[in-house]
């Protein structure tokens, strides 16, 4: 989560985020692009935005 009072907890998404970090219900999962290298081929995954970790909603009804 941002420290920064500017920013808001949006601009911690990565494109694959379901919803921001400590978000209740939700959880890190590895990305299922790039497998959690954070690469793919000789780029940074755009899916979790290189980090190897997206957020996921966790749990059910």
């Amino acid at each position: 989560m941002s420290t920064d009072p500017a920013r808001s907890d949006t601009d911690d998404l990565a494109p694959g985020d379901e919803a921001p970090p400590g978000t209740p219900g939700s959880g890190e999962d590895v990305c299922p692009r790039c497998g959690g290298s954070g690469r793919l081929d000789d780029a940074t995954c755009d899916e979790c935005a290189g980090t190897g970790r997206v957020i996921r909603g966790v749990g059910g009804g």
